[in-house]
């Protein structure tokens, strides 16, 4: 019964997916966003790869605190071999084991651990990063100069103290085992979100986009939020979708921020599929002052 819920889960997201991907593609121009990315400058989406490889990186070392608050010592290195592999199951093998169940599945099976815990310090390492995310779209919404923002502004303001306020609390009540981490993990939160901002910013470069990169960025900070909504299969389509609209409210070309949103994906795709070298390749999960664990795939 659990493996047929699976597919019919899995099944849906392929389904919504597909349908938010025709949706967006009976409203733009296809030609006209194929010479956009044709156009675009190689060396701006090196380093617009560059930063996101730098984003996942940091990101690897924030989860790896949590796994050090339970006792997994792994170094950075063995850490972050899984958190690629975790990559490439997220966004290529949708139908199998997700990238966390994975990571959680193996460090499990290797060390003593309680599964309560290891689920919560997964979940906890994405809600760290939804926290940035939303943080940095409130600053940036703060100081847009759109209309349509005026009267609201405060809002945001007083949005970014209160957001922090409350994840503390949920830590402090909830995950105290954790709590002494939480403003080292919130800072590599904020440095992750930076770097991918960056990334952002070489894409718009890439696209010599020069006018209007602040709402933009902004477009991509809500997408990475929706994006999380586990209802399509790495967040393909409802990142396009966002875009869309969000060029559409914000009086952007449209058909240029869609091509803003494919570029990243395919960023995100390409260095994903790195972690298909893991797959077939046996981890060895090296702790920090101690004998060596292995992965078996």
């Amino acid at each position: 019964m659990a493996k047929l819920n699976k597919k019919v889960t899995t099944g849906l997201k392929v389904l919504i997916s597909a349908v938010l991907i025709y949706f967006i593609f009976t409203k733009i121009n296809v030609s006209e966003i194929k010479d956009i990315l044709i156009k675009s400058n190689p060396l701006y989406l090196v380093l617009a790869a560059i930063f996101f490889i730098l984003s996942k990186f940091i990101g690897a070392i924030r989860l790896n605190l949590y796994f050090h608050r339970l006792n997994i010592m792994l170094t950075n290195a063995s850490n972050f071999k899984l958190y690629l592999l975790g990559m490439f199951y997220n966004l290529f093998l949708p139908g199998g084991i997700g990238g966390d169940a994975y990571k959680g599945y193996i460090l499990k099976k290797t060390f003593d651990v309680k599964t309560k815990r290891m689920v919560s310090v997964l979940v906890l390492d994405r809600l760290g990063g939804l926290l940035l995310l939303f943080i940095y779209a409130c600053a940036l919404l703060a100081f847009h100069n759109a209309d349509i923002l005026n009267g609201y502004r405060w809002i945001f303001v007083s949005a970014i103290p209160i957001s922090v306020i409350v994840f503390w609390l949920l830590n402090k009540k909830f995950f105290n085992y954790v709590l002494p981490i939480f403003w080292k993990t919130t800072a590599l939160s904020a440095l992750v979100q930076l770097a991918q901002l960056i990334c952002i910013w070489f894409i718009l470069l890439a696209l010599n986009i020069e006018m209007n990169q602040i709402s933009y960025l902004i477009i991509f900070l809500i997408s990475s939020i929706v994006a999380v909504v586990p209802l399509t299969l790495g967040g393909i389509g409802s990142r396009e979708v966002t875009f869309y609209y969000g060029a559409k409210l914000l009086g952007l070309d449209q058909n240029i921020s869609v091509g803003v949103s494919v570029l990243f994906f395919l960023i995100t795709a390409m260095v994903s599929f790195i972690g298909v070298w893991y797959h077939f390749k046996k981890i060895k999960l090296e702790l920090a002052h101690t004998s060596n664990q292995s992965a078996n795939e």
